[in-house]
């Protein structure tokens, strides 16, 4: 099964925190948090169609201004998901600059801002060049089992999570079941590939009935040809269905009791988890007064989460020279070592 993504920490573990999700097949990009952004090249920044921002302390939301300068005049637009105050917040960065030119470029880039509340609604505005970054409200919705977005190949979804006084959300993005096509099948019934698959796949994802028609017209040297088959039947013969993989990010997050109560049952089983895992265990005192993970918490979250991979990350600079003493401590926890 070859994955719809390559995710990536954008900075390693000592720069600010964030992950690159390129979905290699849609030329789309997701991030998750925006902090320095520079070492993303032009190409990746101008295929981000969303950003998912934990909170907004300077390195978690700086690497606004970049993207923001890179995209303007080239791109559409971006859609960027915050926790409370988050539009005004967006709104006050835009109104830092000057714009009584950006309504003459060719290209209308539009912002389209969307505030997490504690009570499950959804604010939204929008920010068009074209109206000099004019903030336009736009109706209200209300998150659904934490979902922030839903596309036919993905979902990303969110949990709210306690650092110190405000909200740190962790993401967490989910592909949708594969369905791969068996082309010795389709050989062995003398059917060609095509567009027509993509028409099946998208039937098979919808859950159409078994009984839906299938029609498959090709051309063949001897002219045109047609067949016509059930759903059910090329679900069981052509179609192989594949789980789709999941990938998350925590940061930001105190080792509370409420905290961990939301968090593991969030990432359980991932495929891959970013985690925070600022401070060595002998730091702990430090850690709790930061609202920050130790190594050895992250490490035990993973472990109790059951995830399949995982990738520590935002190490304190006071550890500069000992990297290895960090991840040591994390896989400790991760291969079961316990908390006392």
């Amino acid at each position: 099964m070859r994955p719809i993504y390559h995710a990536k920490l954008v900075n390693g573990v000592w720069g600010d925190p964030g992950v690159c999700i390129d979905l290699k097949f849609q030329r789309r990009a997701l991030l998750f948090d925006i902090g320095d952004v520079q070492s993303l090249s032009t190409r990746i920044l101008l295929r981000v169609s969303d950003v998912f921002v934990s909170h907004t302390h300077m390195d978690h939301f700086a690497g606004f201004d970049h993207l923001l300068r890179v995209c303007l005049g080239r791109d559409t637009g971006v859609r960027m998901y915050g926790p409370a105050n988050f539009i005004s917040q967006v709104e006050h960065k835009l109104a830092a600059y000057t714009w009584n030119l950006v309504q003459n470029y060719s290209v209308d880039f539009i912002i389209e801002a969307h505030e997490l509340r504690a009570d499950g609604s959804v604010a939204r505005a929008c920010f068009r060049s074209r109206d000099k970054f004019i903030r336009e409200p736009l109706p209200e919705t209300v998150l659904k089992d934490g979902v922030l977005l839903e596309d036919e190949q993905f979902r990303v979804r969110t949990v709210a999570l306690e650092h110190h006084d405000i909200v740190s959300l962790a993401f967490c993005f989910e592909e949708s079941t594969h369905i791969n096509v068996w082309k010795n099948q389709l050989e062995s019934r003398g059917l060609p590939t095509g567009p027509w698959l993509t028409e099946l796949k998208k039937l098979a994802r919808a859950g159409a009935p078994d009984d839906t028609p299938v029609n498959v017209r090709w051309r063949t040297r001897d002219g045109s040809r047609e067949k016509t088959f059930s759903l059910g039947e090329l679900k069981r013969d052509v179609l192989e269905f594949v789980p789709g993989q999941k990938v998350c990010y925590v940061t930001d997050t105190g080792w509370t009791e409420n905290n961990r109560a939301r968090v593991i049952p969030f990432v359980a089983n991932a495929d891959l988890l970013f985690i925070e895992a600022v401070f060595l265990e002998a730091d702990e005192a430090l850690a709790a007064g930061k609202s920050h993970l130790t190594t050895t918490q992250a490490g035990t979250i993973a472990r109790l989460a059951s995830v399949k991979e995982a990738q520590p990350f935002h190490f304190s600079s006071r550890y500069h020279d000992d990297e290895a003493t960090q991840r040591a401590e994390f896989l400790r926890a991760w291969q079961g070592a316990q908390i006392q």
